[in-house]
């Protein structure tokens, strides 16, 4: 790839992101919108004054939003976002402070030795390779390496003190929300599962009696888990339906039909008539508290958080597969439907989870090796000589180059979080926050491996492997391969970088299903059920690939780090701004839909 490429990729991402940054100062001026780019209490609070008030400072980009981004401080991130949001942007903090000293170092020291490392005739810059600003260009025993050396201590020495800083802060700020935090009901509970089955008594009874011996002191109750899957679902239902009622007045009727299966929602609101209703409805057969429906698992509940704690770190039984106990999850964070999960079958679902990523991440074997195709031209026109009339159309090489390969691969890579979180949630966790946790570690490996280390040898190793006479030069051809992958990542940094953040920041999900729930099923009421949790799932994996490339490629090829700076400053921006507002999911009010919906 030469610098016309290059230029050709930032010119496009610069171009689409400045282009969704603007439409995206627009659509948050909204009324209509509000819902969407703010949370549910900011929305009723803007739209008691903003509703069919018409302003042309509407429909005019502004930046608005990047200072009032720039101006929250931390303290307002950990009320609003929590601890994991601060150390989030902690991360990034770090990133900018890191690859600010490393672009000081390389682009002054670093990049000038390695243009000028060969003694050839330069061409003018836009025509250029970028080959020639690697260290693939200096010559081997060159005595300019020392610049390379030195440019790497200092590097990893800052980043280590840094480092250091950072998680002595950040250790602080833990234990200072664990001593500030106030009683919680989770911090006295511990969850037993594996509970052994006795012939002739009830889980609830052997728990009672188990933990009245070994923990009398300590012990204060304890609730068994039933199986209410059927009553959960129906629970749920009853809550939207709740929201519905307790907006109308009393005694009005509602029916709304709905424009995508044709149901309606039809209520009224009953005035005070509690015996009629308590005459017609029986609750007898809503008894779960039965032996059958008894699982085996138990919430038990201590005097003191010090015996919770104890509870968990011992081995209560010599069987290691029963009372196997763990702090509880707090009460929003259960998920219910994997309590009922035999304890035996965690590990069988396990092993099977671990081999299917694992057959997942060898059949994205096949788009990446495809994408790195598309970067080797030479290779391509040699594999496919009827393409090369087509390759040499200067237009179509540097779009073939220098925009396509990375967002072909970015389109791949949309389906990694949905697929890791279904396999997270197959593993059998017991709350929403375990199972985010497993999916980030899974696509973190998923997309170390498949974006960086694969195309390294699908780029350049791959390709020379018939050329290798010995397994020592193994080494020496990927040495020569990786500084030569530098201008895909540079591309990577751009498409899947710059232009990810725009997305990110436009909510176009969340626009979307507010567009359908206003146009299509005609529910101009900005009552939401529920927020969607900031998906630290897939933005925190992102975050350290473009670290992992920054750090590898920073003396290699120095051309990368101002992209990567540029991309952790939007991020600190864009990122800050999304924690501080709250988008939402909507969904269909009908009746027949929300049942459906609560069922899956």
């Amino acid at each position: 790839m030469d610098i016309d490429a290059l230029l050709t990729s930032a010119a496009i991402n610069t171009g689409l992101s400045v282009l969704l940054f603007s439409l995206y100062s627009i659509l948050r001026k909204q009324p209509s919108n509000t819902i969407v780019y703010f949370g549910r209490r900011l929305a009723s609070l803007n739209n008691r004054n903003s509703r069919n008030h018409f302003s042309f400072e509407r429909f005019v980009p502004s930046p608005s939003w990047i200072v009032k981004a720039w101006e929250t401080t931390e303290n307002e991130i950990l009320a609003i976002g929590g601890l994991d949001a601060v150390v989030f942007q902690r991360i990034l903090v770090f990133s900018i402070r890191v690859f600010s000293i490393a672009s000081v170092t390389c682009l002054f020291l670093v990049l000038p030795v390695n243009y000028y490392g060969q003694e050839m005739k330069h061409k003018h810059i836009h025509a250029e390779s970028l080959n020639v600003f690697t260290i693939a260009n200096v010559k081997e025993g060159s005595r300019w390496l020392w610049a390379h050396c030195l440019t790497l201590y200092i590097i990893s020495c800052s980043a280590c003190v840094l480092l250091y800083f950072e998680y002595k802060s950040i250790t602080k700020m833990r234990l200072a929300h664990i001593t500030t935090s106030p009683p919680n009901p989770s911090h006295f509970t511990i969850l037993v599962r594996s509970i052994p089955y006795l012939v002739g008594e009830s889980y609830s009874n052997s728990v009672k009696k188990f933990f009245t011996n070994y923990y009398a002191s300590s012990y204060l109750s304890h609730q068994i888990v039933y199986r209410c899957g059927l009553v959960q679902k129906l629970m749920v239902d009853a809550e939207k339906i709740c929201m519905k009622i307790k907006a109308a007045p009393k005694g009005q009727s509602s029916l709304k039909p709905c424009c995508l299966c044709g149901g309606s929602t039809s209520f009224k609101v009953l005035t005070d008539e509690p015996e009629s209703v308590k005459d017609s409805f029986s609750y007898s057969n809503l008894n779960l508290a039965t032996s059958d429906n008894e699982r085996s698992a138990a919430f038990v509940i201590f005097k003191t958080r010090y015996a919770a704690v104890v509870a968990t770190q011992m081995l209560q039984s010599p069987n290691p597969m029963s009372w196997v106990t763990e702090l509880a999850p707090e009460p929003h964070d259960v998920l219910w439907s994997n309590l009922c999960i035999p304890f035996r079958q965690l590990w069988l679902r396990k092993i099977a989870t671990l081999l299917a990523s694992i057959v997942f991440m060898v059949l994205f074997l096949a788009p990446v090796t495809f994408v790195q195709g598309l970067t080797q031209l030479e290779k391509l026109s040699q594999t496919f000589p009827f393409l090369r009339g087509f390759l040499k159309q200067d237009l179509i090489n540097h779009v073939l180059t220098g925009y396509l390969p990375s967002v072909i691969l970015m389109l791949f890579l949309y389906t990694v979080p949905p697929t890791m979180m279904l396999f997270s949630s197959v593993e059998g966790p017991v709350s929403h926050s375990r199972r985010k946790r497993s999916a980030c570690l899974k696509i973190l490996y998923f997309t170390i491996w498949n974006v960086f280390f694969v195309n390294h040898v699908s780029g350049g190793f791959l390709f020379a492997f018939n050329m290798l006479s010995s397994v020592g030069d193994i080494p020496v051809e990927l040495a020569k391969a990786i500084p030569n992958q530098a201008s895909f990542f540079v591309t990577y940094v751009l498409t899947s970088g710059w232009a990810s953040l725009s997305c990110e920041v436009m909510q176009p999900f969340s626009l979307l299903c507010n567009f359908l729930k206003k146009h299509l099923l005609r529910n101009h009421e900005d009552s939401s059920d529920g927020l969607v949790s900031f998906p630290y799932h897939t933005e925190v994996p992102r975050v350290l690939l473009f670290g992992l490339i920054g750090f590898t490629y920073s003396v290699m090829a120095p051309l990368i780090l101002p992209f990567l700076l540029i991309y952790f400053l939007l991020a600190y921006l864009v990122y800050r701004n999304q924690v501080t507002t709250s988008p939402i999911f909507v969904f269909c009010p009908c009746l027949h839909c929300s049942y459906k919906l609560a069922r899956f």
